[in-house]
């Protein structure tokens, strides 16, 4: 049914454009048609950038763009681009970068006013529809923007151009240094995160409280590095206090994307399937530290539960019935953020049975008045509470009570309307959960997460990889694939199948990874001063090509594809793939000494650099048992330093010559320098240790 009002959004995949098709704005799509129109009417540009699952975007489309005289008037004196941040991350980048430098701050929605000809002279997030808390009313500043327009044109035109120009200078991403990298970078990187830690609740800096997983698994490395168990402490108080906060989906599994406190009690309550991927990869590092710190206490940990807890959430809630990975759940349902989440004490008094209510309110800390207010809401419901563990010291009654409470209480919210479902499939985020997955499979020995990364491998190869002309776009949804070529698609997914490969053996995973870092190579990466670019030379549409330096909740294209690629060398023996990854490291050698803040997951790359990696060497049929299981015992210890690779297929050609004996052999070397093999797994876990 065509909709009266649906605007050109109406055409297109993102299904954030889509949530504004039925705006009363003229939107157009970034793209050749708004472009022409901008320079046609000489209009200034009104680029609004945000994301289906964002909280905030919904409220300043819910007081802002379904307002008549804010479309009327944006549709007379402005052109109006509506950009899905997650499909265009390098347009967002530039823009981001320009609010940044001239706010001191930034998020989404992110709305920027530029020249017909896309340079920036005006910016900032969220404006509400009046004046208020400092910030102007949106259509107070439309006007204003229109005045200035009028009347002082060559002079906002000036600023945009020199505004460009300073961008450009900025992120040119000049020559390396010969600053020497050394592990000093990383015993001060240690200090730095070491005192922002909190050690009431856990974590590393104040509210709002991101996970960013990059900073506990430097830690985890650093602390085995430098013998540092305070560092170790801190990881695994972190990791338990977010696993209790409301942080964590207590009943369906799954982190929120960050807590608005600094206890991790109440999140802002989208799901992103790029927290979940680093998370448990988080986890199960987590998990091998405790155990190899405590060798007689048993396989299974807390961290290991609350990794398959984020997995098994992905395999039923982010999944498409062919095996690529969902993007995000939304913050809000019914119009309020966290209705779908959250309980009134009344409501459980009514579902539970006495004993189960009593557990229930003792051990997640429900009260009358609650822990949470919708304070974006008009009218915000009352008495909500966002379940935490905050009384873990229960009888064994009260847990089984508490589980059978526990299943009560997700199978009424089943009933409940769920939060909007973003289901395009974007390769750089698939990426990150294909090698959770396999990391999972390798570490927890569970087929089913095997299993999961095999069958979305297959899906974004199908999908979204021309293997005549080895392109990998960028996403997928609804039965088509976008024309948006990205390094953190490359990067991403490299990592990803390298996990897959370490997991497995398997040959093929291990040729597309090569065929893919030789493409990721060609299309980004500057010879002449080190670095990849976060976008294809061919991209005709931005102002300027970034290279993204900041691991923030998603690492950057940078920092994943310089550390795959020093694990792929170290598999396949090629130079070719290390040199790239090495001038990365010289081009960013400063900021990792003066701002480790900045590149967390590339210092990851640095301690995997600084040393000859331990190369494991599982000699054998990838298919027999003596292989898998001398596999699994690779995989249990952390030793994060070390690859994982068989003798067959694309390794390099020392490995090749290490031989089966009677069965699969284990192999520990540095370089051409092997120990004797063994083919028992408990041998191969001692001397790993």
């Amino acid at each position: 049914m065509v909709v009266e009002r649906a605007n050109r959004l109406a055409r297109e995949k993102s299904p954030y454009l889509l949530q504004h098709a039925r705006n009363p704005v003229d939107w157009f799509a970034w793209g050749d048609e708004a472009f022409a129109r901008a320079r046609g009417e000489n209009k200034p540009v009104f680029l609004s950038i945000g994301y289906s699952t964002c909280h905030w975007c919904h409220v300043m489309e819910r007081e802002s763009f379904e307002d008549e005289k804010v479309a009327a008037f944006l549709k007379a004196h402005f052109v109006s681009i509506k950009v899905d941040r997650e499909e265009r991350p390098d347009v967002d980048k530039i823009y981001m970068t320009f609010v940044q430098a001239t706010t001191g701050g930034g998020g989404w929605p992110l709305n920027v006013f530029l020249t017909p000809d896309l340079k920036p002279f005006f910016g900032g997030t969220y404006f509400p529809p009046d004046h208020r808390h400092g910030r102007p009313g949106f259509l107070q500043l439309l006007q204003q923007i229109d005045g200035l327009w009028r009347e002082h044109r060559g002079e906002l035109t000036d600023s945009a151009d020199e505004i460009q120009a300073r961008l450009a200078a900025a992120t040119a991403g000049s020559a390396g240094s010969n600053l020497l990298l050394t592990a000093d970078v990383l015993r001060h990187a240690t200090t730095v995160f070491k005192s922002a830690y909190d050690p009431h609740h856990g974590g590393f800096g104040g509210a709002p409280k991101f996970p960013q997983p990059s900073v506990p698994l430097l830690l985890l490395r650093c602390a085995g590095r430098f013998q540092d168990d305070e560092a170790v402490r801190m990881v695994l108080h972190t990791c338990g206090r977010m696993t209790a906060g409301g942080i964590h989906d207590q009943l369906g599994g799954g982190f929120a994307r960050y807590a608005v406190d600094a206890a991790w009690l109440v999140p802002h309550f989208e799901k992103m399937l790029y927290d979940n991927a680093q998370l448990a990869q988080l986890y199960l590092d987590a998990h091998l530290v405790s155990t190899s710190r405590m060798p007689d206490a048993g396989p299974e940990t807390p961290f290991a539960d609350t990794a398959r807890d984020i997995l098994d959430y992905v395999l039923r809630d982010l999944t498409h019935p062919e095996g690529g990975f969902y993007s995000a759940e939304d913050a809000d349902s019914e119009g309020h953020e966290g209705k779908f989440y959250c309980w009134t004490k009344d409501e459980l008094s009514r579902l539970l049975t006495g004993e189960e209510f009593a557990v229930v309110v003792r051990g997640f800390g429900i009260t009358e008045n609650g822990n949470f207010v919708d304070h974006s809401h008009p009218h915000p419901l009352p008495g909500q509470n966002v379940l935490s563990l905050v009384d873990s010291n229960l009888t064994d009654a009260e847990k089984r009570g508490l589980i059978s409470a526990k299943a009560k209480m997700l199978e009424a919210r089943h009933r409940r309307v769920r939060p909007h479902l973003d289901d395009k499939i974007l390769v750089s985020w698939n990426g990150l959960m294909l090698g959770a997955m396999a990391r999972a499979y390798a570490v927890l020995g569970d087929a089913k997460y095997r299993a999961a990364a095999g069958k979305n491998l297959t899906f974004l190869q199908d999908k979204l990889w021309d293997e005549k002309n080895r392109t990998l776009f960028h996403r997928w949804r609804d039965g088509a694939r976008d024309h948006v070529q990205l390094l953190e698609g490359y990067a991403f997914l490299l990592a990803g199948v390298v996990d897959l490969y370490e997991a497995t053996l398997e040959p093929k995973p291990l040729d597309f990874a090569v065929a893919l870092a030789e493409a990721m190579i060609v299309k980004f990466y500057d010879a002449a001063n080190g670095g990849f670019w976060q976008g294809d030379a061919e991209a005709k549409d931005l102002i300027l090509r970034m290279k993204d330096d900041y691991d923030g909740a998603e690492p950057s294209g940078n920092s994943v594809a310089t550390l795959a690629l020093l694990k792929l060398a170290a598999i396949t023996g090629r130079e070719d793939l290390r040199r790239p990854a090495e001038t990365t490291l010289r081009l960013f050698a400063h900021r990792l000494q003066n701002f480790p803040q900045a590149m967390p997951f590339l210092l990851q790359a640095v301690d995997f650099w600084l040393e000859e990696p331990l190369q494991v060497v599982i000699a054998g049929d990838p298919a027999d048992a003596g292989t898998r299981e001398l596999l699994r015992a690779a995989h249990s210890v952390y030793q994060p330093k070390k690859i994982v690779l068989g003798n067959r297929g694309a390794v390099g050609e020392f490995v090749q010559t290490l031989p089966a004996k009677n069965g699969a052999m284990a192999y520990l070397c540095t370089g051409t320098a092997c120990q004797p093999p063994t083919s028992r797994p408990e041998e191969l876990r001692r001397l790993l240790r």
